[in-house]
């Protein structure tokens, strides 16, 4: 199970870097086709979906490599008595949080789906297929939470965690405060 877990969040990891270069690259044929005369229909939309789909399914893999803004400065500050029960506490809203927001994205988009929506833009294709990449990376990003939630619970160290710690120990004090 573990090995399946990392690889979904790299593979999630891994698409929402391709939606970055898709961004690039779509700017680039953009830029490039503009001085010689062409225009690439629908660009602007390609890139906002494109952008939003990074944003969501990278969130997973960010997660779990202690890159997402949390709550541990507070934590780290705590008596070590006091730690554990405040990290349970915060990935248990978070949870929370991150269950409600896939359950809405998840509602959204079959609503989308369901209407036969269109997108807006100069291309008209079913908006639901680019806001599909915000229910995956949602619910990848819960099932994030949940393992380290999880593994919190049985005692063990949360990713998070170790990525920092490992980040400290190579002396890697460029995302820390």
């Amino acid at each position: 199970m573990r090995r399946w877990l990392e690889r979904l969040y790299a593979a999630s990891g891994v698409l929402a870097a391709l939606c970055l270069a898709a961004v690039a690259a779509v700017m680039l044929a953009q830029a490039a086709m503009r001085e010689i005369g062409l225009l690439l229909r629908g660009a602007d939309d390609i890139v906002a979906w494109l952008t939003a789909a990074s944003a969501f399914l990278a969130l997973g893999y960010t997660f779990r490599h202690g890159e997402l803004v949390r709550v541990g400065l507070l934590i780290e500050r705590l008596p070590p008595p006091l730690r554990r029960p405040v990290e349970v506490t915060a990935l248990a809203v978070a949870l929370a949080f991150v269950g409600y927001m896939t359950w809405a994205a998840l509602s959204f988009v079959y609503d989308s789906w369901r209407f036969n929506e269109m997108a807006q833009g100069l291309l008209r294709i079913p908006i639901w297929i680019p806001q599909a990449t915000f229910v995956v990376g949602a619910a990848v990003f819960f099932v994030a939470v949940l393992d380290e939630f999880l593994t919190l619970l049985a005692g063990g160290t949360p990713a998070y965690r170790r990525a920092e710690e490992e980040r400290r120990a190579n002396r890697d004090f460029s995302v820390t405060s």
